[in-house]
């Protein structure tokens, strides 16, 4: 059977300067990985069916370009496991959007890398997810680790600018500070951190997750270490899930933090041709169409499930978001984060500002697994939010 064609573009081109455009893109290739990460969100490992094809992603470049797109970020599953994935890059690079990658790194070799960076690849964010133990737990594969640090250096002598990712869990919170030494040894440029949300197989490892509570302690550890490596002149950026305001905000984030950008300036595209508004966010309530069923302008334009943040005010915030100082400016923090956590988003618990304004009050929020996630790629758990007294011994 003939793959379906991809939506024809549309005539009119986006000017980036519009209020809304796809500046940022994360494409997942596919979603076959060469990990079983066990704090993966979206479950990789095996291929969805029906993705996309390689002169359809061609024509989803083209359209990308249409649209205004400046970055693209190329991710998995393993990216490179995609047979065509360097064809992709150089469309990427011809088309005049810059083309980067974040990676598991398994098998990201000194050869692969120069024929990355051949094609135009221009940065690669390696996932590093604590020390050498820690790292090859959460990844399930013994040596992971070791192959993420030998291929930063691999990426740097390519010519490519080397990055690092971490997500932060109970796992390797205290390992933070050694960690960092590694990384920085390893002449990473940039360092992205986020937390380990609530989703996939994540959900399945609820003791693994940080509780709102522990933002505080988070904090102590994340934003003196980001504070030190800006000073060295490293950019740390914080993923939108670690929230908000306290008085590191300004070492983890290169701007304050202004609500989710979901459809507003990022894109999420999915293996099949599905689109969401971010690609952390879970498929079934999110994505809003089809690359085969409608061109991606009109779905970026006209589709009310990735357009949700254009107009989001403070109408739907609940729980302590409602009555936050902030409000107005983060309209309820990380949209994948809070949903996934509580089958809805507009109150997101892991949030410094809260945890802090709590505590004043002789308070704290935990989350208690309600309901398991059903095993389903981007799915999540049911938890139930209780608000309780601190305990007087801590």
């Amino acid at each position: 059977m003939s793959t379906p064609k991809i939506g024809r573009h549309s005539p009119r081109r986006v000017d980036p300067r519009e209020d809304f455009a796809p500046l940022y893109v994360v494409w997942e290739l596919t979603l076959k990985c060469d990990l079983a990460c066990r704090h993966c969100g979206s479950r990789a490992g095996k291929a969805r069916e029906a993705e996309l094809s390689m002169a359809e992603a061609r024509d989803v470049v083209a359209q990308l370009a249409e649209l205004g797109a400046r970055e693209l970020a190329f991710i998995g599953g393993e990216a490179y496991l995609y047979p065509e994935w360097l064809q992709i890059v150089s469309a990427a690079r011809d088309a005049g959007i810059r083309p980067t990658m974040t990676s598991g790194a398994r098998a990201l070799d000194a050869e692969m890398c120069q024929r990355a960076a051949d094609a135009g690849l221009e940065a690669i964010s390696v996932s590093v997810d604590g020390l050498r133990s820690t790292h090859d737990t959460l990844r399930a594969v013994k040596g992971s680790f070791d192959a993420c640090i030998e291929a930063l250096g691999h990426i740097r002598a390519a010519g490519m600018q080397p990055f690092a990712n971490t997500q932060i869990n109970r796992l390797n919170l205290d390992e933070l500070p050694e960690l960092t030494q590694v990384l920085e040894a390893a002449g990473i440029l940039c360092w992205q951190v986020q937390l380990t949300g609530p989703m996939g197989r994540a959900a399945d490892r609820p003791e693994w997750l940080l509780q709102p509570y522990e933002m505080l302690e988070a904090f102590e550890v994340v934003g003196p270490l980001a504070r030190a490596m800006t000073e060295r002149g490293i950019v740390v950026n914080a993923g939108n899930n670690l929230g908000y305001y306290g008085p590191y905000e300004k070492w983890i984030r290169r701007e304050p933090y202004g609500g989710c950008a979901a459809g507003r300036h990022v894109l999420g595209i999915e293996a099949n041709g599905d689109i969401k508004g971010c690609p952390s966010l879970p498929s079934g309530p999110y994505v809003g169409a089809n690359l085969r069923d409608h061109d991606l302008a009109t779905i970026w334009r006209e589709n009310s499930r990735v357009a949700f943040a254009r107009d989001r005010r403070t109408r739907e915030l609940w729980g302590r978001c409602k009555g936050c100082y902030y409000a107005e400016i983060c309209k309820g923090g990380c949209s994948w984060t809070a949903h996934a956590a509580l089958g809805k988003r507009g109150n997101m618990p892991w949030c410094h500002h809260r945890a802090i304004e709590a505590k004043k009050e002789g308070r704290r929020e935990r989350l208690e697994l309600t309901q398991a996630a059903p095993g389903d790629p981007f799915d999540f758990a049911q938890f139930r939010l209780i608000e309780e007294d601190w305990p007087a011994d801590s």
